[in-house]
């Protein structure tokens, strides 16, 4: 059972009965039916069925995935499921590299992002679109754009840290030049290498001094850091810029879905209103323990298999 469907508002969902009843109607009342050639598969030289994905909204921007295969009798065998949320915007323009995991016919995506300071991965929730159009092994189109979105099982707000606007505006210049900073010693720049070598020993030494005497979140304002030993879950300390609230129709669940700011990455993270401790507010941060997801935005539209009811 896929820890994460307490994210979506299935924090009561117990039994296997329960789960294959969800799955069942997930298919069968499918709000999007995304289909492909078995042929599109990497691994894959014949051209014979069909792959499928069904997703299912229960709230507003929040469902059930279901991807399988349809035999030659086109019944649908199903593979797997996955709880996603819909993210809304552009988060990164990044190239992305696509890599099926090993278990299933699902796939990740390894993007250097950056802002964030670490090579992001995360859960790819629109794999039929990006088998249509690739082109080289496993790298995406040019032009490309992706749209984050995350699940997470608890989270605390935490206060703001009070900045100025001349405060907030030096910050946003420092963050420009660190990228730039990356960029340069991505390409083998020395002198960048070890700038920000000093950089981050000038940063580890100040924080070492003033953490004796101030609360760490006083003093990191966002965060963004792997967690764990699942390559797309991650600790992050962000602030919150918009915040709505969705309900699940069919257990009657809130589930609350905030756009965060994390290292200048936006995306949006939706949680169990019942895990989430602390009054939610634009402009106060969330910290927590997520799961990564990721939209590709192809710069052309892939020949439509969609029928959307």
């Amino acid at each position: 059972m896929h820890q994460y469907l307490r994210a979506i508002g299935f924090s009561e969902v117990k039994s296997r009965s329960a789960l294959h009843k969800i799955i069942a109607d997930s298919v069968q009342d499918a709000d999007r039916r995304i289909y492909t050639t078995l042929g599109e598969r990497a691994d894959e030289d014949k051209d014979e069925g069909l792959l499928a994905q069904f997703e299912r909204d229960f709230g507003s921007g929040i469902g059930l995935a279901v991807c399988g295969e349809m035999d030659e009798g086109d019944h649908f065998i199903y593979d797997y499921y996955y709880p996603y949320l819909c993210g809304t915007g552009v988060s990164t323009a990044e190239e992305v590299t696509v890599e099926r995991h090993a278990a299933e016919d699902s796939y990740a995506c390894v993007c250097d992002e950056l802002r964030v300071g670490v090579t992001m991965i995360f859960y790819l929730q629109n794999k039929i679109g990006w088998m249509r159009v690739r082109q080289d092994d496993f790298y995406t189109p040019a032009g490309t754009t992706v749209t984050l979105s995350a699940l997470s099982l608890s989270g605390t707000i935490v206060m703001p840290i009070a900045k100025t606007r001349a405060q907030r505006e030096d910050l946003r210049r420092k963050s420009v030049g660190r990228n730039q900073v990356i960029a340069a010693a991505k390409d083998g720049d020395e002198d960048a290498i070890e700038t920000l070598t000093l950089y981050d020993m000038d940063m580890y030494s100040a924080l070492s001094r003033k953490a004796r005497k101030a609360d760490i979140y006083t003093l990191v304002d966002t965060s963004f850091m792997p967690y764990g030993v699942e390559c797309d879950q991650y600790s992050i300390l962000g602030e919150i810029v918009d915040i709505r609230r969705t309900t699940n129709f069919l257990t009657r669940e809130h589930v609350i879905v905030m756009r965060i700011a994390c290292n200048d990455l936006l995306f949006d993270v939706a949680i169990n209103e019942k895990d989430l401790y602390g009054e939610p507010a634009i402009g106060r941060r969330f910290k927590g323990i997520i799961w990564m997801q990721g939209f590709l935005n192809f710069p052309t539209d892939p020949p439509s298999m969609d029928i959307s009811l």
